[in-house]
């Protein structure tokens, strides 16, 4: 849920907890020199209160996760890699990381591509929770999500179908 309402944050909440919030962007800010950002974090309802109001906020439900997988999408390309961490947002601290190449479930590459086609894009980075099961969540596209830190761990490709894509699309 997008919202700027603390009532309809806090039903959300209530019906669909245990609920993350999310920032709708990656505001970069300094503490003491150091370079933060606005963390992915559980939320209740009775921590909702009127400063909701003052912008949009994202709301999801909470995936109980084993991983989480970043899809990236390069024109004809797709780079579905596995992020292990046991974080909440693995984002926090890129040294708990690895990375593993996996297979998607069937049917998942037509949908990424049907949805870049719907909204023109010819880039996406994908991101999904993985739970216990082996059941991928769809959770947002980043269409202009950071992808390149992942070539080096993992062998893919991804630099070179970047400049494929940027010399067959000009646009």
């Amino acid at each position: 849920m997008v919202t700027s309402g603390p009532e309809a944050a806090k039903r959300f909440v209530k019906d669909h907890g245990p609920a993350i919030y999310k920032p709708l962007s990656t505001p970069l800010y300094r503490v003491d020199g150091a370079s933060c950002t606005v963390e992915v974090g559980e939320v209740t309802a009775d921590q909702l209160d009127e400063q909701v109001a003052g912008t949009a906020h994202l709301f999801q439900r909470r995936v109980d996760k084993v991983a989480d997988v970043r899809v990236t999408v390069i024109g004809d390309r797709i780079f579905p890699v596995r992020i292990d961490s046991g974080l909440l947002d693995w984002r926090t601290d890129y040294g708990k990381l690895s990375y593993r190449v996996v297979k998607p479930p069937d049917g998942l590459e037509a949908a990424l591509r049907r949805y870049l086609a719907y909204f023109g894009l010819v880039f996406g980075a994908f991101d999904f929770a993985l739970d216990r099961h082996g059941a991928w969540w769809f959770l947002e596209c980043n269409p202009s999500g950071q992808w390149a830190w992942l070539e080096p761990p993992t062998g893919l490709p991804m630099v070179s179908a970047m400049a494929d894509l940027l010399e067959r699309h000009p646009r």
